[in-house]
């Protein structure tokens, strides 16, 4: 059974990507992603990682010296599986993840429930687009912060040879608690795949 979320944060029908080797809606967030987000933004308390797979963002987010939480909804071999977070009652001070992307909306939702301080999802920069998300979203709890990637960020299922360049724009999208006021729109400085590749 394919146990993955659908648009609107409930489980999807069962049916799979043909490249994901490693099953559903699996592809590992690279370091160089997690470590431009630690580097613009500071976390106090713990961190958790809701949507670990095999810990690739969560041993980024362990060099910030904050407690790391990692769970997912499968069992990779890392972190505990088995944890809906659409559905958990859990809270933490932060929560970081990169979330499958057919739950996006759903992530946001929890997330902002579940984060006592901070909440920062890895998103697709066209998330931004879309009149629900306007209404809902975006007019109810807009993110306190958009750090927009200069560079392209390349998903590859686990196990694929990496090479090429993706053609998707990403975005941190971060909901900050403890301030108020418009969103910002900033954008993160080249070189963070040179640097941490």
């Amino acid at each position: 059974m394919d146990i993955t979320y659908n648009l609107n944060g409930g489980y999807k029908p069962t049916m799979k990507r043909f490249a994901d080797l490693d099953g559903p809606d699996f592809f590992p967030t690279p370091s160089w992603a997690t470590h431009a987000l630690i580097d613009n933004e500071t976390f106090s308390g713990e961190i958790w990682e809701s949507a670990c797979g095999d810990g690739a963002m969560s041993e980024v987010l362990a060099t910030t010296g904050n407690r790391v939480i990692s769970t997912d909804l499968v069992d990779r071999g890392y972190g505990e599986g088995g944890v809906d977070f659409l559905h958990t009652n859990r809270r933490a001070a932060n929560i970081v993840t990169n979330p499958p992307y057919n739950a996006a909306e759903g992530f946001v939702r929890a997330g902002l429930r579940a984060a006592d301080h901070k909440f920062a999802l890895l998103l697709r920069l066209a998330f931004l687009e879309g009149a629900n998300r306007q209404r809902t979203i975006f007019t109810d709890s807009p993110p306190s912060r958009v750090w927009v990637f200069s560079e392209r960020i390349t998903f590859y299922p686990a196990g694929a040879v990496q090479k090429g360049t993706g053609t998707t724009a990403y975005a941190w999208f971060v909901w900050d608690k403890m301030q108020s006021g418009p969103t910002e729109l900033r954008w993160l400085e080249p070189g963070y795949k040179a640097k941490y590749a």
